[in-house]
């Protein structure tokens, strides 16, 4: 019994009208993906009040009693429906917007009924608007007591009669047909392992729990499934590239290496960094083709470290390639590699989609010959027309910027596919990288560079601005120079430009005697470019500008970050912007401006940012507080299945057993041939066809 295979149109309550609905707003197609939309939350209906006893701090409440009259309010669009209800001592107003012929054809005044829904404080009394209503008998009532699921649905669903509690109408006599078995989806040795309950009665339990013991055993086996899967699917990855493709063994660390570690390296590498430097070589060294992951913040030598991986390369007779996702990052990393190289006999080399033509025939005409040693660029790098003599070493920076498509070109530049060392100053979480980066190795550099000083960040309401303004002519007046970003919202584009416009003639006001530079999304490249460069060479002392400076120059001059309505931000957001300075020896500053009025949410973004500049906890905080949906760039990346009950917030211990218990299993069976694993094999067959086609590179 393929419940994949089944249509839910077929199903009671259901029908081609509401199927298409299904469908179209929720992606659900056949009983099994109905069985898997899971309840986002459980309320106990065994309760019912009195009406005396509501207060403004219930989410709900569930009353017995009846309709004491109805009364038409307003006419047409306008026209709302109520009734007085009541338990025999007290009234409540019920209120409905709309199905208000259908609400006074199905019931009665002088009926018993049970009415359940959300008290809301109207003209000094409390109301119930669009409430739930059963019939009030006591089978019906005895029906509702316990755990009662509530579903997702759309708005569109709602005016299609397709709310939570119609779904939880149409998934109930499901259950009760399935209940002699649904296919396992685990082998037994896994449920016997862990003492997992069985799929009919975990999916029985999620939708209609027994009590809350049996609903955490459900969950729990749903959950382990549904990571188990992602991390057996990322792992098999893995082993099947590391069998099927040799890397390039670069063999020694040869005369640019060494010449450029004892003449040109511009201070003495971290020690994060050295032992990031050793995974590496020993990754090119092995013959497997190397898949790293490179985490560290802003500013704490990333590009160093990669240009040094780079020249071992060189030193075993290949070229190297850095790809970024800008062409104001591209130019950054081209002129630091350039700095850090100096005089060596090293060439290198910037294609973006500036590079005129020209330029551009010289510049295939070395990489075809191998004179070119380093090509740094943005996606120009992946066109066709640029074909290396033999590239060994990919560096891809913020990778999460670049579609799956655009990555895996690069391989296909080379018969073998050259190493890649994937850098991102975007911290992920632990359980995140585990599940978006499974198979990268990960490296971290945790510490900064000897004299940077940790950027102090404070948090100030905009009544200090008078105070503020002094702050920042001071520095100004001491030689520094200033950021002040203000927030750029997708929806509101029209609004948030003029509050950059209005802060752009305060700060001119303000401080006459400085320039000011502005940057926003819709100026022209070239005019951005102008503005950055402005900025960047000390002509401008303040720069008024959007989220568009994140990735952009670097100004170790700059020691000022001042971030307006900072509420409107994200944690990883904020922190990204924090460290566009702190580059330079002196001490940098970050101000956080906001409103007096700020959520609980808000005030623990602005604490924890105070707090801490270590971008790993920011990163796990962010991840608590928003959920892994909303973390910049996970959208991007995708998860190779989707999420339907697990959240990587809360489940990092089940996901770190369910990694290390598909690890076993690989080690043992790594194409799943043994009967035992038989149910692994057809059940990752049958996910792979829904899930996302990440190519080789991931």
């Amino acid at each position: 019994m393929d419940l994949s295979m089944q249509d839910i149109k077929y199903l009671p309550g259901v029908g081609p009208k509401k199927a298409t609905l299904f469908a179209t707003e929720l992606g659900i197609r056949s009983v099994e993906d109905l069985l898997r939309h899971f309840p986002y939350k459980y309320v106990d209906r065994s309760r019912f009040y009195y009406l005396h006893e509501i207060n403004g701090n219930m989410p709900y409440i569930q009353v017995k009693g009846q309709i004491l009259k109805f009364d038409k309010i307003g006419e047409g669009k306008n026209m709302r429906l109520s009734a007085i209800f009541t338990d025999g001592k007290d009234t409540i107003e019920l209120v409905w917007f709309k199905g208000i012929k259908f609400i006074l054809e199905k019931y009665k005044t002088g009926v018993n009924y049970v009415v359940f829904g959300k008290p809301a404080p109207f003209n000094g009394k409390y109301n119930i608007v669009h409430p739930e209503i059963e019939p009030g008998t006591q089978q019906s009532i005895d029906g509702l007591a316990g755990l009662q699921p509530f579903y997702n649905t759309t708005e569109k669903m709602k005016s299609g009669y397709l709310n939570s509690r119609a779904i939880q109408k149409i998934i109930h006599p499901l259950l009760q047909t399935l209940k002699n078995g649904i296919p396992e989806t685990l082998p037994a040795y896994l449920l016997g392992r862990y003492a997992l309950m069985n799929l009919t009665e975990s999916l029985i339990n999620v939708h209609y729990p027994k009590n809350a013991h049996a609903l955490n055993k459900a969950r729990q086996r749903l959950k382990f499934e549904e990571l188990f899967y992602i991390q057996l699917s990322i792992l098999r990855q893995s082993k099947w590239r590391e069998q099927n493709f040799r890397g390039f063994i670069f063999e020694k660390v040869g005369e640019t290496f060494n010449t450029f570690y004892k003449n040109y390296l511009p201070f003495e590498l971290t020690g994060a960094q050295k032992r990031v430097l050793r995974e590496i070589r020993t990754d090119v060294g092995t013959g497997k083709q190397m898949n790293r992951l490179l985490q560290g913040d802003v500013g704490s030598g990333k590009t160093l470290v990669a240009l040094m991986a780079m020249l071992i390369a060189i030193d075993n007779g290949y070229q190297a390639a850095l790809m970024a996702p800008t062409e104001i990052l591209a130019n950054q990393h081209f002129e630091t590699i350039k700095n850090f190289l100096g005089d060596m006999n090293v060439s290198v080399a910037l294609l973006t989609g500036s590079t005129r033509p020209k330029v551009r025939e010289e510049l295939h005409a070395q990489l075809r010959s191998g004179e070119m040693h380093i090509l740094i660029g943005t996606h120009a790098l992946i066109e066709d027309t640029v074909q290396f003599a033999n590239l060994g070493f990919v560096v891809i920076d913020e990778q999460h910027r670049f579609g799956v498509e655009q990555r895996s070109k690069l391989w296909k530049k080379n018969e073998h596919p050259p190493h890649i060392l994937v850098m991102t100053a975007t911290p992920i979480p632990r359980t995140l990288a585990m599940t978006l980066y499974g198979d990268l190795s990960v490296s971290v550099i945790d510490e900064l560079p000897p004299g940077r000083k940790p950027i102090q960040t404070f948090h100030y309401y905009q009544s200090k601005r008078q105070s503020l303004n002094q702050f920042m002519a001071k520095q100004i007046n001491a030689g520094r120079q200033i950021y002040i970003v203000y927030p750029l919202i997708q929806e509101s584009e029209k609004m948030d430009l003029l509050d950059l416009e209005n802060g752009y003639n305060y700060i001119r006001e303000t401080f006459p005697d400085y320039k000011v530079s502005k940057v926003h999304g819709k100026l022209k490249a070239a005019e951005k470019d102008y503005q950055m460069q402005q900025f960047a060479s000390g002509q401008t002392q303040i720069m008024v500008a959007t989220t568009v400076i994140e990735v952009g120059v670097n100004v170790p001059n700059a020691s000022v970050m001042i971030i307006e309505n900072a509420e409107r931000f994200g944690l990883s957001q904020l922190h990204q912007l924090r460290g566009r300075v702190g580059r330079g020896a002196e001490q940098s500053y970050c101000i956080l401006l906001t409103g007096y009025k700020l959520a609980s949410d808000t005030r623990k973004r602005m604490e924890i940012m105070v707090r801490t500049n270590d971008g790993f906890e920011i990163s796990e905080a962010d991840l608590q507080l928003r959920g892994p949906g909303d973390l910049e760039g996970t959208q991007q990346s995708g998860l190779p299945f989707e999420l339907k009950i697990a959240n990587l917030a809360q489940d990092g211990k089940m996901l770190e057993i369910a990694r290390r218990t598909a690890m076993e299993i690989l080690e043992d069976d790594p194409r799943l041939d043994k009967p035992e694993n038989y149910i692994l094999k057809s059940q990752l067959r049958k996910l792979k066809t829904n899930n996302i086609n990440w190519g080789i590179i991931s």
